[in-house]
């Protein structure tokens, strides 16, 4: 099949493309061709691609024809984040496309009642991210159900994978918290670290969409959640983590004031927006429609994570990253 990724030099794109190649299917990307893809492989040499700054292409109303023109029986969508945008490409490309997949996000959904969340759990969400996400899965899902477009959402967790930072144990990206754990320093974490955090690494992902392209018939009109197995607390992340440098995790619990006025400026927002969410996801959806199965537990893809980072450089340890058991 012929199939257009959007955005597929970022990080999903970077594992996706070379499985879409690998399958037989003729890729173009489409991206503004200001990044290497994250992974490398002999793949890309057989992919086409398209430079275009959807920005400014919304703007003009011009983007959705680019994709229209271009052909595909499939269209992936990676870096779609408000409903006019979703829905001016929908609208290009009914009765012109076979099949749009759309990446969401797990942020679709506000906080936890109840865990696992599967995919129809009322949970309201918050935060103008969330909300266009929450928004997006809705109108593809009604775009399908009314004899449209056939469109597919899927919702990943927060994304691992080499080539970049994970969200860390305090559910933020300060690099710090890494070296405090390599050390055996006091590490503060609020709420008593309770809270859960569900990753997903992005060649798990990868593995979702392809599944969704090969199984379109089950796929249309449905939305996924795509996560690890399993989903990690807090406090439990931190252990694990300090394990991996031969390290104890020295936990002291503080409310979330106290961790406000820690000094960890703005990183303190991140940690509330992820932690007081406080999710877990179930898969049996994907599972059970698609056949996924991912490969990845979030710890085992943290450490690649974490070992690619410090092996190039961008990430300061106190000590040898030893291993992930």
């Amino acid at each position: 099949m012929k199939i257009v990724v959007i955005g597929g030099s970022g990080h999903i794109g970077s594992f996706l493309v070379p499985r879409l190649v690998r399958a037989g299917h003729e890729v173009t990307n489409v991206s503004r061709g200001h990044r290497k893809p994250y992974v490398d492989g002999p793949e890309w040499q057989d992919v086409r691609h398209v430079i275009a700054d959807r920005g400014q292409e919304d703007l003009t109303g011009a983007f959705g024809g680019r994709i229209a023109e271009l052909g595909a029986d499939v269209v992936i969508d990676l870096v779609c984040f408000t409903l006019d945008s979703a829905t001016a490409l929908v609208e290009r490309l009914r009765g012109q496309a076979g099949h749009l997949l759309h990446c969401g996000s797990i942020w679709r959904y506000g906080p936890s009642r109840k865990v696992p969340v599967p995919e129809d759990a009322d949970l309201p969400p918050f935060g103008e991210y969330g909300i266009q996400k929450d928004r997006i899965a809705r109108m593809l899902k009604e775009e399908t159900a009314g004899g449209g477009l056939a469109t597919t959402s899927l919702h990943p967790g927060h994304i691992v994978g080499p080539g970049w930072q994970p969200i860390g144990p305090l559910g933020n990206l300060d690099p710090d918290v890494w070296y405090t754990l390599s050390s055996g320093a006091k590490l503060r974490i609020p709420d008593g670290g309770t809270a859960l955090m569900h990753h997903v690494h992005a060649d798990d992902l990868a593995q979702a969409f392809e599944k969704a392209v090969d199984h379109r018939e089950a796929a249309a009109g449905e939305d996924f959640n795509i996560v690890a197995p399993t989903a990690l607390s807090a406090r439990g992340y931190a252990e694990i983590a300090a394990g991996w440098f031969g390290r104890e995790a020295n936990l002291e619990p503080v409310t979330w004031e106290e961790f406000r006025n820690s000094g960890v400026g703005n990183h303190a927002q991140t940690s509330w927006e992820h932690l007081h969410r406080n999710h877990c996801f179930s898969i049996r959806k994907a599972e059970e429609l698609l056949g996924y199965k991912p490969r990845y537990e979030p710890d085992a893809a943290i450490f690649e994570s974490v070992g690619w980072l410090i092996e190039n450089g961008q990430l300061a340890v106190a000590g040898e990253l030893r291993s992930s058991n």
